[in-house]
């Protein structure tokens, strides 16, 4: 059984102008709604993740505190459970599946918070990676709605050299003579067990493989943790969404609208929410230096760096030290007026 909702949007128009028919996002609830519809938090998911992944900074006694609050993770377009190249219908199936953009993706997420639940502030956006990315935007698309963001390990724009990681990525699975174009028969097992291999050095610091920290995940040697974790943890995904996906974070940016025009300087200074922007201090993909610029341009910032050797994996929970002290920043911040 599943353990999501779907909410349906019909016929959109992407940010692209393109069509994308029948569009529905998936989303899960935690915590009840109270009558003034104040309690609000929308948390997105990122990239290969879905709702349940985002489950561990949520709980009683925790920052996101389902006896609290009324918190709302929509998953990201493309994830597969969200319209998505593997469940959209001909001919906007596999790989004419059209570009999603981050704005695309907060666009129908502002219409299920409003449509779904008519909820007209929102007491917090929080998320990691992509999801963070998508934190700026709802800061910068509805500043007169959401009080507070707190985006950690990802940036409000994707710079080139992560630009280039996630092409690499994406070549990688497509170097299977599996992959069709995109038409396969079946998965390209091959090539993405290659991403995962092209994955792993970014997604971790040199200090976690110099200090061998992926032994407290249970691996006893490096070639035991590139072969049983990084050469597998892609194999759930449909490699069309995976690309979906990378290519939303590739494009990746707060500024890229008619309102904006890639003015980056301006969309951040229209994010007038309470923010707390958290970079992890060995991130690859996101260093703490692209968040440094942009903070000098937010009106109401806190800049928190997390000290941490799990470079761009510090956010997702795997690191109880880490898990804590974002927790525990997201508290503190939660309680300003």
């Amino acid at each position: 059984m599943k353990d999501y909702e779907i909410y349906s949007l019909g016929d959109v128009i992407l940010q692209s102008g393109q069509k994308l028919p029948q569009a529905f996002l998936a989303y899960k609830t935690y915590g009840t709604l109270n009558s003034a519809k104040s309690n609000a938090i929308v948390y997105p998911t990122w990239f290969a993740g879905q709702h349940t992944d985002n489950e561990w900074l949520i709980g009683p006694g925790k920052a996101l505190d389902p006896d609290k609050y009324f918190i709302i993770v929509p998953n990201m377009l493309g994830n597969g459970l969200s319209s998505s190249p593997s469940n959209t219908p001909a001919p906007f199936d596999r790989a004419n599946f059209p570009l999603i953009t981050i704005y695309d993706n907060v666009q129908l997420q502002h219409r299920l918070v409003t449509e779904k639940f008519g909820i007209k502030k929102i007491a917090l956006v929080v998320g990691w990676s992509l999801g963070a990315l998508q934190t700026f935007q709802w800061g910068t698309s509805y500043p007169e709605m959401v009080e507070r963001i707190a985006p950690f390990g990802g940036t409000a724009k994707t710079r080139p050299h992560a630009q280039v990681v996630f092409e690499g990525l994406i070549a990688a699975l497509q170097a299977d003579s599996n992959w069709k174009e995109g038409f396969y028969d079946s998965q390209p097992v091959a090539g993405l067990a290659a991403m995962g291999r092209a994955y792993a050095p970014w997604g971790f610091s040199q200090a976690y493989y110099l200090e061998q920290l992926y032994q407290s995940e249970g691996y006893s040697t490096l070639k035991a943790y590139l072969e049983d974790y990084w050469d597998q943890v892609f194999l759930s995904f449909d490699a069309n969404d995976l690309i979906a996906m990378l290519r939303t974070g590739i494009n990746g940016d707060i500024s890229a609208t008619p309102e904006d025009n890639r003015n980056f300087e301006q969309a951040l200074n229209k994010i007038t929410a309470h923010a707390l922007v958290m970079p992890g201090s060995t991130d690859l993909f996101f260093p703490p230096e692209d968040n440094a610029y942009e903070v000098k341009h937010m009106p109401n910032v806190c800049f928190q760096p997390i000290e941490s050797k799990w470079g761009h994996c510090f956010g997702i929970g795997q690191n109880e030290q880490d898990s804590l002290e974002i927790d525990n920043y997201l508290k503190q911040f939660l309680q300003l007026g």
